[in-house]
C-alpha cells in the first residue's frame, strides 16, 4: 500500500489546502487563490473609488485646496424617546386649522444642485488665539455651545466647542443639504413602507405609495421635523438608507466636519450619530447659503399642496425664537432626544450682523439662545 501523506494535527486548515497534493501543487493553489484575492480587492478599492468620485462630483466646488489623504478628504473651511422637539405644538394638520402664513406650489424655487459657494460662503471660525466677546453664568448650563458671527466668523461666546455630543434631528440639516444636491426641480418623493415605519417625530399623514411633490416633503423634514420625511427623501436621494447614510458621511468629510458622523438620516439613532458646535456652525452656513433651505427654515409655518383630504397640508415650525417672535431670526433647526437632550442651531439677524448659535444638551434652548443672542448685541454695542 502506498505511503499516505502526512496529516497536519486536526487536519490541514489552510485555506486552499488539499490532503493528499504535492507541495507544488498546493503552492500553486495558494498562489490562484492569492492572485484571485488581490484582482477582488483591487476591484473593490476601484469601486470605492468611483463611488467616492461621482459623489465629489456632485458637491459644490469648495473654493479652497482639497487634501485626499487615504480616501479621507479634508478642506480648510474652519479651525480645528424622539427626536424632535418635546415642547413643540402640533405640527400637522388639515384643512380645518387656522389661517397659515404662507403658502408655496412646489415649484417657484429650483433645487437642483447646490450652486457653487464663492469665498464669502465659507466659515472661517476664528477659534484660536481669541478670547470671547462677553460671559455669561447659566445654572444648568448646555454641555456645549458656541455664538459666532456668520460673516466673518468672529467667535463671540464659547462652551466646550470641540465637545463630541449626540445631535438629534440637527441632523437634518446635512440631510436637507445631500438631498437638494441629488434631486432636481419637480422630483416626486414616492412614500415607501419603510418611511411609514418611522419612529420619534414625524409629519405623520404622508400617504402610502403615492409620490408627494419635494418641497413639501422639505419642509416636512425642516419644520415638522418629521422622521418620516427624512426616510422617503433619503431612499428617493440614494436609492436605500444605507447608502444616503454613506453619502451624509461623504459630504461630511468633503467640508472638512472632522467631528461628524451620521448613522441615520433622521437622527433618532444616537449611536455614533454625533458632531460638535464647530462642525454645525459650518453646516449652518453652508445650509443658509442655499436660497430654496434658507427659505424654509426662516418659515414659523407654511401650507403646501398635498395629496390628503383637504388637499393641504399645514406644518409648524419647531424653532423657539421663531413661535416666539424673536426678533431677526432666520433659522434653522431643532432637536431632541434622551441622549442628545435639547439641541439647537438658530441664526439671527441683527443691524448688518447675521449671528449663528450652536447649543448641544441645553436644558432650555428657547431662553438660553435669547440671553445669548442679546448678550451679543451688548457686546458688540460696545466694541
Amino acid at each position: 500500500m502506498p505511503d499516505r501523506p502526512k496529516e497536519r494535527p486536526n487536519g490541514d486548515r489552510r485555506p486552499g489546502a488539499s490532503p493528499g497534493l504535492p507541495d507544488d501543487q498546493r503552492a500553486a493553489f495558494r498562489a490562484e487563490r492569492e492572485a484571485r484575492h488581490a484582482a477582488r480587492e483591487a476591484k473593490r478599492r476601484e469601486a470605492q473609488r468611483l463611488r467616492r468620485a461621482a459623489m465629489l462630483r456632485r458637491l459644490p466646488k469648495i473654493v479652497v485646496p482639497l487634501l485626499i489623504v487615504g480616501g479621507a478628504v479634508f478642506t480648510g473651511l474652519h479651525l480645528s424617546s424622539g427626536n424632535g422637539d418635546p415642547t413643540s405644538p402640533t405640527t400637522v394638520a388639515q384643512a380645518e386649522a387656522g389661517e397659515p402664513e404662507f403658502e408655496d406650489d412646489g415649484q417657484t424655487v429650483a433645487n437642483g444642485p447646490i450652486t457653487a459657494p464663492d469665498s464669502a460662503a465659507l466659515l472661517d471660525l476664528k477659534l484660536d488665539g481669541t478670547t470671547d466677546a462677553f460671559s455669561i453664568s447659566f445654572d444648568k448650563p448646555p454641555r456645549s455651545g458656541l455664538l459666532f458671527d456668520l460673516d466673518d466668523g468672529r467667535v463671540l461666546w464659547r462652551k466646550d466647542p470641540t465637545r463630541v455630543l449626540p445631535i438629534a434631528s440637527v441632523t437634518k440639516m446635512m440631510t436637507a443639504m445631500v438631498v437638494v444636491n441629488e434631486l432636481k426641480e419637480g422630483a416626486k418623493i414616492k412614500i415607501t413602507n419603510e418611511a411609514l415605519r418611522y419612529t420619534g417625530s414625524g409629519v405623520g399623514v404622508l400617504p402610502k405609495g403615492k409620490k408627494v411633490g419635494l418641497s413639501a416633503m422639505l419642509h416636512g423634514l425642516l419644520l415638522a421635523s418629521g422622521n418620516d420625511a427624512a426616510i422617503a427623501l433619503a431612499i428617493a436621494a440614494s436609492g436605500s438608507q444605507k447608502a444616503f447614510i454613506r453619502d451624509m458621511n461623504l459630504r461630511a468629510q468633503s467640508m472638512g466636519l472632522t467631528c461628524t458622523h451620521y448613522t441615520s438620516p433622521s437622527g433618532i439613532v444616537d449611536k455614533g450619530n454625533h458632531s460638535c458646535a464647530v462642525d454645525l456652525a459650518v453646516q449652518a452656513k453652508a445650509l443658509l447659503a442655499n436660497p430654496r433651505l434658507a427659505t424654509i427654515v426662516g418659515r414659523k409655518n407654511a401650507t403646501l399642496p398635498f395629496p390628503i383630504k383637504g388637499g393641504k397640508l399645514f406644518l409648524y415650525n419647531h424653532n423657539p425664537l421663531l413661535r416666539e417672535d424673536f426678533p431677526g431670526v432666520i433659522g434653522v433647526k431643532t432637536g431632541y432626544t434622551d441622549a442628545a437632550g435639547k439641541t439647537f442651531v438658530a441664526a439671527v439677524r441683527h443691524k448688518g450682523h447675521r449671528y449663528g448659535l450652536v447649543l448641544l444638551h441645553s436644558p432650555d434652548i428657547g431662553k438660553q439662545s435669547k440671553q445669548l443672542f442679546e448678550r451679543a448685541y451688548e457686546a458688540d454695542r460696545g466694541a
